[in-house]
Formats: structure tokens, C-alpha cells, sequence
């Protein structure tokens, strides 16, 4: 494993030479404190560092006035004959389109015969890519190394025989991966890098003193997950789920030597090598972080460690408001087993315990929250019948988000809760949690949900509104200015038979089983995940004829 292109601090790589090799801007729409936290587009921008014939320079486009120009070279986004798009979050739409016209690129691309080539990767290329897909020359559709250096060698051998725009997409248009707009044939099969565990796992190239998390190597502990709960997105985008070695991930830190590693992953806690490792970790002298972990992996050894690597805050998913919804989500949780979690971390002195609960689900009742409120009692009196010390106490913080039904998983044909309903739902849950001493409720945007929500199920003709929104000063005047109704892609139930705009995509799980899943959801019956032995003989999703 290379490790001459990781760079930690200050240190920032040179401008390379771009004598035989192809310039390439990697734009992310984020400011750089967050993108240093970001995993996503650097596992790319090592790929691209990696390849001798790449020239990669990086453009972070938020938090920077004038015309947007690379770190390295601070050369101008349109002198460049790719760009890469790194498309992590529905909102990004509105960054990319501004940074574009003020790199005087034009935003669709029929307005562009010529270069730059806009390639765009991430998530939303595969989970929808119908609203950028009047901006896009092209799509790469699943995991960057699973084939994304064989796309750029072929526009590298193209560009550098002084080939055009048109013959580079001509090139790449029928290449595993690919999605170019009019050229590829649909749907295009997102590429997989399978194997029996995660062979190279994602880290960082980047971060310092000035990012989100500070002085972190943000590193990929799993990717997907085998719990499907029907709410979430990488349980189905990114099957089969598969877990980094013990062997892979001390590797890398080896190699990088970071002061401090942040675990990336969905279930963190069924690593089997998780407390291994991160022993490993403390007598090293590297510290490290966690994200969410499952109740059920709480565990006195585990919790006993963390306490002592001096970590006092602990946060554990409930999801749902109700047993009942939980089951509609195929949310794996015993109520038991949460509780039991409180008790450990009571005991060993957690002081600050995060959940986080999600509002708007099909079908919820004011019983489902009636429930919630109950349960949250039994945390607050669990917590204090186990506090060993009088000036001990453990703060309880419950996050909530609003549904945002996603394209490519069981409730992609669900409607979606008013902002009016999302608002109630708020409401109700502060005046639940109000009475309980510790406890507080941070809750996001019910309008910011919704327009997620219509970015996320919407169609080409969104970027219209897109395109509003970058020129009239944002997403609220642009509703007021654009022709189409919210409601209209967020307000109804879906059939089966109702095209998406999403179906030129073959994420590898069949529609057929995602109905199945939502038929299922919808008579509160939650289904098993993914079997340990992995995808071979399972027949359930697809997934096994579609890796075969």
C-alpha cells in the first residue's frame, strides 16, 4: 500500500506536472473544515494521486469568494478537461450549479460542446441521478474502485490523442459503471468491488487542525449493512455488506500514523475485531472515536474499555417512536437490550448518552409518540437507579429527523409527511420530553426535509427549480418562482407500475423485493437481514444472481 500521497497538517501535496497526464479538478461542495472530515471524495482523490497519468487537483466550493480555483495550482475549474463532481447530499445541487457559473462553466450540458468533461460520483449518481442529469456529461454508478481508474485511463488515452469531448464520453459510454445521458444503454448496473470482506478499505488523504474533526483519519470499518432496515438508504445502495480485517485496518494506521482515528461504518459494534482493535489502538498511543453504535453491542467489557480510553458520551439509534413503527421499519431493537445499554452507561459514568429518533412515518398515530414518551421515562428512572454517584449525571439528548422516504429502498413509494405534520410531531415530542430532568430534543427542519425529500424522488425537470433557486437567491424564493408542486412527488402513494425516475439505474436489489418490503411495512412485519454467509445461495434480494 502507497503511502507517499498522504498528507496530515499544514502539508498540502505540490501542483503536479501535467506533461502526458490529464488534469483533473475533484470539486466537493462543501467548505474545507468539512470536506477534511468527509471520506467520501477523498478514497477518490487517492485513486486519481495514485495513477501517474493523473494530474488531481481539489476544489472545495463553499466558504470562498470570486471564481472557484484548485488548492494546488489555483487554476480556474474551466481550464480543466474533466471535472469530477462529488455528490454526497441532495443539497449539494444548489452549490454545484452556483460554483459552475461562477467558473464561467455552463451548467447544462448541451450548452457545453465542449470541454470541461462533468463527471459526477457519489451516493446521488446512483441512488437518483435524474435531477443532475441535465448538468452531468456523465454518471460513475458505484464504488470508485471497483473500476473508476479504467474510466479515467480511457478519457486520459483519448484526451491526450486530441480527442473531443464527444469521444471521450463515446469512449466510456458502454463502460461497467457508466452512465452518460443519452449514450449509455439503461439500466446502467452499478459496480460492485465484492468480496467476502472489505478489501480496501476507505480512509483519508487529508485532514488537519482546521477540520470538523481535528487531526482525524477517518477510516471505513464496513460498508452497507445487514441489518435492512427499510428507512435507510446504505442497508440497500451499498449491498452486499461486507467488514474490514483486523490485518487491513492496523495497516493503515501503521502506514498513516495519525494522532487520532474516527471508525466509519453503519454497525460498528458487529466487528467482530472492534474491542482488538481498538485495544490495539490505546497502546499504540492513538486515540480514537466512534460513531452510533447498536444497543445490543453495548456491553460491559466494551463499555468498561471506552470509559477507561476517557470517552463519556454515548450515542445509541432507537429510530422509531413505537415498537410497532420500529417493526414497520424492520428496525432490529429490543427495548430490553436499549435499556440494559442505559444501565451500563449509568454505571460507568457516561455523561452525555445521544439517541436518535426519526418523525413521520407511515401510518404513525399519536399512540406511537404516547409510547415514546413512556419509554423515555423508563430511561430517565433507569439511568437514575444506576448512578453510583451523587455528583454523577448523565445527560440524555434525543435528535430527531424527519423521514425522508429514498429512492432504491422499500418506502421509495411512500408518501411523505406534511411540514405542517412534521411540526406537530416536534411539538409534541418537547412537550414529552419537558417534565424529564437532563433531557432535551434537537430536531432539523421540517422544510429542509421536504425539499430533500423532492431533490431525492424528483425527475430532470427539477433542475429547473435548481437552477431557479441558484439565481434568485435560494430555495424558498425559487418555490415561489417555479411552476411545479412539492406535493405532487411527495404527497401520494406510489404503485408499483408508477415509472421512477430512478429505474435507469440497477442498484443490484430488485424492485420486486423492495415492493415486497414496503407490502410488508405497511402490515408492520419486519423482515430479516442479511445472512452471515453472505450473498451466495441467500435468493432474496438479487443480489446473488446480480454479483454472479
Amino acid at each position: 500500500m502507497r503511502t507517499d500521497r498522504l498528507y496530515y497538517g499544514a502539508r498540502e501535496p505540490a501542483p503536479r506536472e501535467t506533461g502526458g497526464r490529464l488534469p483533473t479538478a475533484l470539486v466537493v461542495p462543501m467548505e474545507r473544515p468539512v470536506a477534511l472530515s468527509t471520506l467520501g471524495w477523498q478514497a477518490v482523490y487517492r485513486l486519481l494521486a495514485d495513477d501517474p497519468g493523473m494530474a488531481p487537483e481539489r476544489c472545495f466550493t463553499l466558504g470562498r469568494d470570486g471564481e472557484p480555483v484548485t488548492l494546488e495550482s489555483g487554476s480556474p475549474l474551466s481550464g480543466f478537461p474533466v471535472l469530477a463532481l462529488s455528490v454526497n447530499f441532495e443539497e449539494d445541487l444548489l452549490h454545484l450549479l452556483r460554483a459552475l457559473k461562477a467558473a464561467g462553466v455552463a451548467p447544462r450540458r448541451e450548452q457545453r460542446p465542449d470541454f470541461p468533461l462533468v463527471l459526477v460520483g457519489g451516493p446521488l449518481a446512483f441512488m437518483n441521478p435524474a435531477p443532475l442529469a441535465p448538468m452531468a456529461d456523465c454518471f460513475f454508478v458505484g464504488e470508485a474502485e471497483a473500476g473508476m481508474a479504467d474510466v479515467f485511463a480511457k478519457f486520459r488515452e483519448v484526451w491526450l490523442a486530441g480527442g473531443t469531448k464527444d469521444a471521450m464520453l463515446d469512449a466510456v459510454a458502454g463502460m461497467s459503471g457508466i452512465y452518460a445521458p443519452g449514450r449509455s444503454k439503461t439500466p446502467v448496473r452499478r459496480v460492485v468491488a465484492s468480496g467476502p470482506s472489505l478489501a480496501d478499505p476507505a480512509y483519508s488523504c487529508f485532514t488537519g487542525s482546521d477540520a470538523v474533526f481535528r487531526d482525524t483519519l477517518l477510516l471505513e470499518a464496513n460498508r452497507g449493512c445487514p441489518y435492512a432496515c427499510r428507512f435507510c438508504a446504505a442497508g440497500f445502495i451499498y449491498r452486499p455488506p461486507r467488514q474490514a480485517t483486523l490485518a487491513e485496518l492496523q495497516d493503515i494506521v501503521e502506514q498513516t500514523d495519525p494522532p487520532k482515528v474516527g471508525l466509519v461504518g453503519t454497525a460498528l459494534t458487529d466487528l467482530p475485531d472492534l474491542l482488538p482493535f481498538l485495544t490495539w489502538l490505546r497502546s499504540r498511543g492513538t486515540k480514537f472515536a466512534l460513531s452510533s453504535i447498536r444497543a445490543d453491542g453495548v456491553t460491559e467489557e466494551l463499555l468498561s474499555f471506552l470509559r477507561q480510553c476517557g470517552i463519556r458520551t454515548i450515542t445509541l439509534a432507537l429510530e422509531g417512536p413505537s415498537r410497532r413503527l420500529r417493526q414497520s421499519a424492520s428496525k432490529k431493537l429490543d427495548e430490553a437490550d436499549f435499556l440494559n445499554a442505559v444501565v451500563l452507561c449509568a454505571r460507568h459514568g457516561v455523561n452525555h448518552l445521544k439517541s436518535y429518533c426519526i418523525l413521520g412515518w407511515p401510518g404513525e398515530t399519536d399512540e406511537d409518540y404516547e409510547e415514546l414518551g413512556d419509554f423515555l421515562g423508563q430511561i430517565a428512572r433507569t439511568r437514575d437507579e444506576n448512578i453510583k454517584r451523587k455528583k454523577e449525571f448523565m445527560r440524555f439528548t434525543l435528535g430527531t429527523s424527519s423521514l425522508v422516504p429514498k429512492p432504491n429502498t422499500p418506502f421509495q413509494w411512500a408518501p411523505m409527511a406534511t411540514e405542517e405534520a412534521l411540526e406537530n410531531r416536534q411539538k409534541m415530542l418537547r412537550d414529552i420530553v419537558k417534565p424529564l430532568k437532563g433531557f432535551r430534543v434537537e430536531s432539523d427542519k421540517p422544510f429542509q426535509a421536504r425539499l430533500q425529500g423532492l431533490l431525492a424522488r424528483g425527475d430532470e425537470s427539477l433542475f429547473d427549480f435548481v437552477e431557479l433557486a441558484a439565481e434568485n437567491g435560494g430555495w424558498k424564493k425559487a418555490l415561489r418562482l417555479w411552476d411545479g408542486d412539492m406535493s405532487d412527488w411527495l404527497d401520494r402513494e406510489r404503485s408499483f407500475d408508477d415509472p421512477l425516475p430512478w429505474d435507469v439505474i440497477d442498484i443490484g436489489v430488485t424492485k420486486a423485493h423492495l415492493w415486497e418490503e414496503w407490502q410488508r411495512s405497511k402490515r408492520f412485519v419486519a423482515s430479516p437481514g442479511c445472512p452471515d454467509h453472505g450473498c451466495d445461495g441467500c435468493r432474496r434480494c438479487g443480489m446473488d444472481e446480480f454479483l454472479s
